[in-house]
Protein backbone atom coordinates (compact mmCIF):
# COMPACT_ATOMS: atom_id res chain seq x y z
CA UNK A 1 0.00 0.00 0.00
CA UNK A 2 1.06 3.26 -0.36
CA UNK A 3 1.78 5.68 2.28
CA UNK A 4 -1.44 5.88 4.61
CA UNK A 5 -2.36 8.92 7.10
CA UNK A 6 -5.02 8.12 9.37
CA UNK A 7 -7.13 11.73 10.31
CA UNK A 8 -8.77 11.09 13.33
CA UNK A 9 -10.88 12.61 15.91
CA UNK A 10 -14.34 12.66 18.03
CA UNK A 11 -17.79 12.67 16.17
CA UNK A 12 -18.27 15.68 14.40
CA UNK A 13 -15.00 17.64 14.30
CA UNK A 14 -14.48 18.41 11.23
CA UNK A 15 -12.50 15.26 9.71
CA UNK A 16 -14.44 14.59 6.54
CA UNK A 17 -14.41 17.94 5.63
CA UNK A 18 -10.37 18.09 6.07
CA UNK A 19 -10.41 14.91 3.89
CA UNK A 20 -12.01 16.52 1.20
CA UNK A 21 -10.39 19.91 1.14
CA UNK A 22 -6.66 17.98 1.48
CA UNK A 23 -7.87 15.26 -1.66
CA UNK A 24 -8.64 18.56 -3.72
CA UNK A 25 -5.27 20.64 -2.39
CA UNK A 26 -2.99 17.74 -3.07
CA UNK A 27 -4.81 16.41 -6.35
CA UNK A 28 -4.53 20.15 -7.35
CA UNK A 29 -0.90 19.56 -7.27
CA UNK A 30 -0.88 16.85 -9.31
CA UNK A 31 -0.95 13.66 -7.07
CA UNK A 32 -3.17 10.62 -7.09
CA UNK A 33 -5.21 10.27 -3.63
CA UNK A 34 -6.67 7.49 -1.87
CA UNK A 35 -9.71 7.94 0.69
CA UNK A 36 -10.88 4.61 3.28
CA UNK A 37 -13.76 5.76 5.72
CA UNK A 38 -12.83 3.39 8.78
CA UNK A 39 -16.19 2.71 11.15
CA UNK A 40 -16.13 0.54 14.28
CA UNK A 41 -20.13 0.85 13.81
CA UNK A 42 -22.04 -2.12 11.60
CA UNK A 43 -22.43 -0.58 8.06
CA UNK A 44 -24.35 -2.27 5.44
CA UNK A 45 -21.94 -1.54 1.88
CA UNK A 46 -24.14 -3.03 -0.51
CA UNK A 47 -28.32 -2.33 -0.97
CA UNK A 48 -30.89 -4.82 0.69
CA UNK A 49 -32.91 -6.44 -2.18
CA UNK A 50 -30.25 -5.42 -4.43
CA UNK A 51 -28.92 -8.52 -6.62
CA UNK A 52 -25.55 -7.48 -5.60
CA UNK A 53 -26.83 -8.03 -1.70
CA UNK A 54 -28.68 -11.06 -2.83
CA UNK A 55 -25.17 -12.76 -4.27
CA UNK A 56 -23.70 -11.55 -0.72
CA UNK A 57 -26.58 -13.56 1.62
CA UNK A 58 -26.43 -16.38 -0.27
CA UNK A 59 -22.58 -16.64 0.75
CA UNK A 60 -20.27 -15.44 -2.17
CA UNK A 61 -16.75 -14.58 -0.61
CA UNK A 62 -16.46 -11.37 -2.42
CA UNK A 63 -19.13 -9.64 -4.73
CA UNK A 64 -18.46 -6.62 -7.27
CA UNK A 65 -20.17 -4.48 -9.05
CA UNK A 66 -18.85 -2.89 -12.32
CA UNK A 67 -21.43 -0.03 -13.20
CA UNK A 68 -20.40 2.63 -15.84
CA UNK A 69 -20.25 5.36 -13.47
CA UNK A 70 -18.03 3.25 -10.58
CA UNK A 71 -17.05 -0.11 -9.43
CA UNK A 72 -16.70 -1.89 -6.23
CA UNK A 73 -15.84 -5.36 -4.30
CA UNK A 74 -17.21 -6.16 -1.25
CA UNK A 75 -15.91 -9.05 0.50
CA UNK A 76 -16.65 -10.17 4.30
CA UNK A 77 -13.86 -9.71 7.23
CA UNK A 78 -12.97 -12.89 8.68
CA UNK A 79 -14.33 -12.39 12.46
CA UNK A 80 -12.13 -15.49 13.72
CA UNK A 81 -8.98 -13.37 12.66
CA UNK A 82 -8.82 -9.98 14.74
CA UNK A 83 -5.64 -9.18 13.57
CA UNK A 84 -6.45 -9.41 9.67
CA UNK A 85 -4.88 -6.29 8.32
CA UNK A 86 -7.62 -5.12 6.00
CA UNK A 87 -5.57 -2.39 4.76
CA UNK A 88 -3.30 -4.94 2.87
CA UNK A 89 -6.14 -6.55 1.58
CA UNK A 90 -6.79 -3.34 -0.21
CA UNK A 91 -3.24 -2.51 -1.13
CA UNK A 92 -3.99 -3.40 -4.95
CA UNK A 93 -6.54 -1.15 -5.35
CA UNK A 94 -4.69 1.83 -4.12
CA UNK A 95 -0.97 0.70 -6.27
CA UNK A 96 -1.26 3.86 -8.14
CA UNK A 97 -1.87 5.96 -5.16
CA UNK A 98 0.75 8.41 -4.13
CA UNK A 99 -0.79 8.57 -0.78
CA UNK A 100 -4.00 7.37 0.89
CA UNK A 101 -5.94 9.22 3.31
CA UNK A 102 -7.97 7.08 6.11
CA UNK A 103 -10.97 9.03 8.18
CA UNK A 104 -10.95 7.06 11.42
CA UNK A 105 -8.99 4.19 13.16
CA UNK A 106 -7.20 5.45 15.89
CA UNK A 107 -5.67 2.46 17.20
CA UNK A 108 -3.57 1.89 14.07
CA UNK A 109 -0.04 1.97 13.90
CA UNK A 110 0.15 4.07 10.81
CA UNK A 111 0.58 7.92 11.46
CA UNK A 112 -2.30 10.15 12.35
CA UNK A 113 -2.96 13.41 13.22
CA UNK A 114 -5.89 14.54 15.10
CA UNK A 115 -8.85 17.22 14.04
CA UNK A 116 -10.12 18.38 17.23
CA UNK A 117 -12.81 21.64 18.23
CA UNK A 118 -13.18 23.32 21.77
CA UNK A 119 -16.99 23.16 20.50
CA UNK A 120 -17.03 19.42 21.42
CA UNK A 121 -16.50 19.65 25.10
CA UNK A 122 -13.80 16.65 25.18
CA UNK A 123 -10.17 16.62 26.09
CA UNK A 124 -8.42 16.11 22.62
CA UNK A 125 -6.93 12.37 22.24
CA UNK A 126 -3.78 13.82 21.64
CA UNK A 127 -3.75 14.70 25.27
CA UNK A 128 -3.14 11.03 26.35
CA UNK A 129 -1.66 9.53 22.74
CA UNK A 130 1.72 10.21 22.42
CA UNK A 131 1.28 8.66 19.09
CA UNK A 132 -0.18 11.16 17.20
CA UNK A 133 1.45 13.39 14.80
CA UNK A 134 -0.59 16.57 14.77
CA UNK A 135 -3.22 18.44 16.19
CA UNK A 136 -5.48 20.66 13.75
CA UNK A 137 -7.13 23.06 15.20
CA UNK A 138 -8.04 26.88 14.54
CA UNK A 139 -8.79 26.51 19.02
CA UNK A 140 -6.52 27.06 22.02
CA UNK A 141 -5.25 24.11 23.33
CA UNK A 142 -2.65 22.49 25.46
CA UNK A 143 -1.27 19.16 23.95
CA UNK A 144 2.85 17.84 23.45
CA UNK A 145 2.04 17.06 19.76
CA UNK A 146 2.35 19.82 17.14
CA UNK A 147 -0.82 22.42 17.12
CA UNK A 148 -1.60 22.92 13.02
CA UNK A 149 -3.89 25.74 12.02
CA UNK A 150 -6.92 23.97 10.39
CA UNK A 151 -8.34 27.40 8.93
CA UNK A 152 -4.78 26.99 6.31
CA UNK A 153 -5.12 24.04 4.47
CA UNK A 154 -2.23 24.44 2.49
CA UNK A 155 0.76 25.00 5.16
CA UNK A 156 -0.91 21.51 7.09
CA UNK A 157 -0.76 19.80 3.46
CA UNK A 158 2.89 20.87 3.05
CA UNK A 159 3.82 20.62 6.58
CA UNK A 160 2.06 16.77 6.45
CA UNK A 161 3.63 15.69 2.67
CA UNK A 162 6.90 16.42 4.05
CA UNK A 163 6.17 14.58 7.77
CA UNK A 164 5.29 11.30 5.45
CA UNK A 165 8.31 12.12 2.85
CA UNK A 166 10.78 11.90 6.22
Amino acid sequence: MPRRIHLIGRKNSGKTTLVAELVAHWRAQGHRIGTIKHTHHHHELDTPGKDSHRHHQAGAAVVGIVARQASAVFWSADQDDPKQDRYAAMAPMFAGCDLVIVEGDSQTDAPKIEVWRAASGETPYSATDPTILALVTDDPVEVDAPCLPRSQVSKLAVWLWSELEA
